[in-house]
């Protein structure tokens, strides 16, 4: 266990997959200010269940990532800076805030990759990138469907489950896997649940 300076966020942040950042809120300023003072300079990103998290009084999911900032600058007051999605932590406790978000956290074992997922990973590459390309038909994508991958598998994985088009409740879900397999299982029958919604129309249009 340890105490981590936490940065709840409107989005999931995966492992192995950047963030970018303008901070300007006081509070984050300065936790940065006491992060960058640590090497390696990292804290916590969480999941906003409801609320925002500007302000405070947000209510937060329990699991998230290690956020390692790899790029920063300042400008007038803003903090502009890039991190790199880490290992995975369950919040145990929510601590007094110091002034920023401060968590006691516990680490989750990264997931261990076989040869024998070789099949499933691609089953799950190939639904993702298909998905991907007929999102692209009805609205702009974050990912485009020819996004290349990590060549370490482990890596590839949740880079796969970071790109599938799927929403922010099942992407905890998929931060939360136990395994390798269960991962690439659940990518594969998000991602095809959240294509079969593509393209339909609201009730009475």
């Amino acid at each position: 266990m340890t105490d981590l300076p936490m940065f709840p966020l409107g989005s999931v942040l995966f492992p192995y997959m950047p963030v970018r950042l303008r901070v300007f809120e006081e509070r984050y300023l300065v936790m940065l200010s006491r992060v960058l003072q640590a090497e390696p300079a990292e804290f916590g990103v969480v999941l906003i269940e409801r609320g925002q998290e500007v302000g405070g009084g947000e209510h937060r999911f329990r699991y998230g990532t290690v956020a390692r900032i790899t790029q920063v600058g300042a400008d007038e007051g803003v903090v502009a800076l890039i991190a790199q999605g880490d290992r995975r932590i369950e919040v145990l406790d929510w601590l007094a805030e110091d002034p920023h978000p401060l968590a006691r956290v516990r680490e989750i074992a990264d997931l261990e990759w076989n040869d024998r997922l070789l099949p499933l990973r691609e089953e799950a590459e190939t639904t993702v990138r298909r998905a991907l390309a007929r999102a692209s038909e009805f609205a702009d994508q974050q990912w485009a469907a020819d996004v290349e991958l990590s060549h370490d598998p482990v890596a590839a994985v949740w880079q796969l489950a970071a790109i599938a088009p799927v929403g922010p409740l099942d992407q905890v879900a998929l931060l939360r896997s136990t395994t390798t397999s269960a991962l690439l299982t659940a990518v594969i029958d998000l991602t095809v649940a959240a294509s079969a919604t593509l393209g339909e129309e609201w009730p009475g249009e």
